[in-house]
């Protein structure tokens, strides 16, 4: 796995100083990311320049490539995603100023009385008079971390904390990460069920399958607020809206095209189901277990061997957690190819381009930070107690419909977009829901 390594150099300031810099990065085989520079003089500049490399041992060993220059000093070098994760990512705030006495009256005693009555006589009026309205549990035991594995919660963090960022960026949601030490579904689901009426939904991530299947069921019913495992339909949705543009782009109508999905674990599932409610001619899976396929068919997948998805898919998607196992010879041409699989995928984009493909995409273009920020915004703006297939198909379309120019889907850090989604699956929550909601 490649990391970015940010060096602090002081620079003598002459022709060619920082050319020399350049040349070492380029003959250790790092790629130049941002430059920025802190000072500039007469006689030296500081720079800071990221640079991916192999590994932590290769970072070093460059380092000491630049400190080597004459003229150059390495004032440090340090790894960037450990940098910017100290401290953590989020913090709490208040969202409006106490700064008089009336203010404080007001907030808190005696003034926060008339709140507490209030929801004590309506609890609905809870979403109007508090966070609730607009917050979400992050929930993970920390199973099935990314690429990782079974890491366990406390390692699961920061991912935990990266979504809640998304969440508050793209979408104004308060999110707050629950770790749960809890692997099995009936403590972690009592432990959620517990600590449910502090938020408005109930995000959950990163848990093993099956596992995973049996929590969000279980708190999709005894829950009243939405529920969604976001590495199963997350993904999914995303996914969905990758091929819904390539169909556009192809002149192809999902009705009368055969999606292939290889691995039906987590993501894999939530794809192809996905795909029969969006009504996709024939949807056909493989995966070497069979309590995966046992799942799958009872969603409507047609379960088959891998050649024959391979062979009939005109989109082929891929959730295998298997690198570099789809040769380019198993290509046709004017295929769809989502290899999605992180970080290594099951075939490189530019590799399925090069062997015939129509489209592809690999696991860091089909991001489902696309997803979910818009997906549960609109179900809190719907006041919606679930999260059902008519509101995954409006998110779905919705990102298909702005993505522009050669992308397969819109800009990921574009609030607008997720707006977009938001008032998609709000619209397409059922009418009841909409009605009763608070805003």
């Amino acid at each position: 796995m490649t990391v970015d390594f940010t060096y602090r150099a002081r620079i003598e300031h002459r022709p060619g100083q920082l050319a020399k810099v350049m040349e070492a990065i380029a003959a250790a085989e790092g790629l130049i990311g941002e430059v920025r520079t802190c000072e500039l003089t007469r006689s030296y500049s500081v720079r800071e320049l990221t640079v991916e490399v192999g590994s932590p041992d290769a970072a070093d060993e460059l380092r000491e490539r630049i400190a080597a220059i004459d003229g150059v000093e390495v004032e440090w070098c340090r790894d960037r995603a450990l940098m910017l994760h100290e401290g953590g990512k989020l913090t709490v705030e208040p969202c409006r100023a106490v700064e008089t006495a009336q203010d404080m009256r007001d907030v808190y005693t005696p003034g926060v009385a008339r709140a507490c009555e209030a929801i004590a006589e309506d609890p609905q009026t809870a979403r109007k008079y508090t966070m609730i309205g607009r917050s979400v549990a992050i929930c993970t035991n920390g199973t099935r971390v990314l690429g990782l594995g079974d890491i366990g919660p406390l390692a699961a963090m920061p991912v935990m904390e990266g979504k809640a960022v998304f969440y508050r960026q793209l979408a104004g949601i308060s999110a707050i990460p629950i770790l749960v030490d809890a692997a099995e579904p009936d403590a972690f689901v009592e432990t959620v069920a517990r600590i449910a009426p502090t938020f408005g939904g109930i995000h959950l991530e990163d848990i093993s399958a099956p596992e995973c299947f049996e929590i969000e069921a279980r708190l999709i019913d005894e829950l009243d607020q939405p529920v969604m495992h976001d590495d199963v339909h997350g993904t999914a949705v995303v996914a969905l809206a990758a091929a819904l543009t390539a169909c556009h782009r192809t002149d192809t109508e999902l009705g009368r095209a055969t999606v292939g999905q290889l691995g039906l674990g987590a993501a894999g599932y939530g794809i192809a189901s996905l795909m029969v409610e969006a009504g996709a001619q024939r949807v056909v899976g493989f995966d070497p277990d069979d309590a995966n396929a046992e799942r799958a068919r009872e969603r409507g997948v047609e379960t088959v061997g891998e050649d024959e998805v391979l062979d009939d898919a005109d989109i082929l998607i891929a959730t295998t957690g298997q690198p570099e196992s789809i040769e380019p010879d198993r290509i046709r041409d004017g295929q769809v190819v989502l290899a999605l699989t992180n970080p290594e995928p099951e075939i490189d984009p530019d590799r399925a381009l090069e062997a015939g493909a129509a489209f592809a995409a690999d696991g860091s273009m089909v991001n489902n930070v696309l997803g979910y920020p818009g997906i549960f915004r609109g179900a809190l703006l719907a006041g919606a107690r679930r999260i059902d297939p008519e509101m995954k198909l409006a998110a779905a379309r919705a990102l298909a419909d702005l993505a522009e120019g050669d992308r397969m889907l819109p800009e990921v850090l574009d609030r607008a977009v997720h707006e977009r989604v938001a008032e998609a699956v709000r619209d397409a929550a059922p009418e009841r829901e909409r009605a009763g909601a608070s805003g």
